[in-house]
């Protein structure tokens, strides 16, 4: 069994890596970080093979795939992605321009393309990692991040339900966490004022969830479970201003 990993240089894609390797799965692991990606090679004994490249380019996505289409990818974990955090008015255009490449048009490339190889052989699964920000209405202070995954969420589910009417034995998940203690938040610029989950925790539960349940929606965390479902039975405006006040309190 193979998987390609992107984002696999830290946080949830680097101990993704580490546990599929545990498990006995051959690796592509991809990122900007070289130094990174051959650190984490060096700690894993099954087969792994680095890909140093920039995402946020789509040339780069679709290279990516070029590189990698003959490799008889079992796992596609498209999980590279970013976030900023601010005043959408002040934010800086071309980098909330580059999470936008990133966070959504290299998993939209990155899936089309190895979604196809799969549906000829009937075969494989793609996890997309989005996050809990995707399953609300609007992010205010992070508006741009949360529309990236909100986008995620939606088109993932939607692939699912047309690979169920077509009886694919392709799956697709998406992970959803809330706040995780990962470089994600360094970046963003924000500091989470509640309890993050370790990003171990989140990679072994995700991995858990599509080995033994072929869950569609993962979601890591009892309380992020339950403030998603209370959720749908706040009106919009409200949540908003509920959101906004949460965060608010990570600057």
């Amino acid at each position: 069994m193979k998987a390609l990993i992107t984002g696999a240089s830290s946080g949830i894609g680097k101990e993704m890596a580490i546990y599929l390797g545990e498990l006995g799965w051959d690796l592509i692991i991809a990122s900007r970080d070289k130094e990174k990606l051959e650190e984490i090679s060096s700690t894993i004994k099954t087969k792994v093979k680095i890909v140093v490249i920039d995402l946020s380019d789509e040339r780069c996505a679709k290279e990516l795939y070029m590189l990698t289409k003959n490799e008889n990818i079992d796992l596609l974990i498209n999980n590279a992605g970013f976030g900023l955090f601010g005043d959408y008015l002040n934010a800086d255009l071309p980098t909330e321009l580059k999470m936008i490449d990133l966070n959504i048009k290299a998993v939209h490339i990155l899936t089309r393309m190895f979604l196809k190889d799969m549906n000829k052989k009937n075969k494989g699964y793609i996890l997309n990692v989005a996050s809990s920000a995707g399953l609300l209405r609007g992010g205010p202070l992070m508006s741009t991040y949360y529309a990236t995954k909100g986008y995620v969420v939606d088109f993932t589910l939607a692939i699912s339900e047309e690979l169920r009417r077509n009886r694919s034995k392709v799956k697709v998940s998406v992970l959803c966490p809330g706040p995780v203690d990962t470089n994600f938040n360094k970046v963003a610029g924000v500091k989470f004022n509640i309890s993050s989950l370790s990003a171990r925790y989140v990679a072994r539960y995700a991995i858990d969830m599509i080995r033994y349940k072929n869950k569609l929606v993962i979601i890591p965390g009892f309380k992020v479970k339950l403030g998603v479902f209370f959720s749908r039975f706040v009106s919009i405006k409200r949540l908003l201003k509920i959101t906004y006040k949460i965060q608010k309190r990570k600057k």
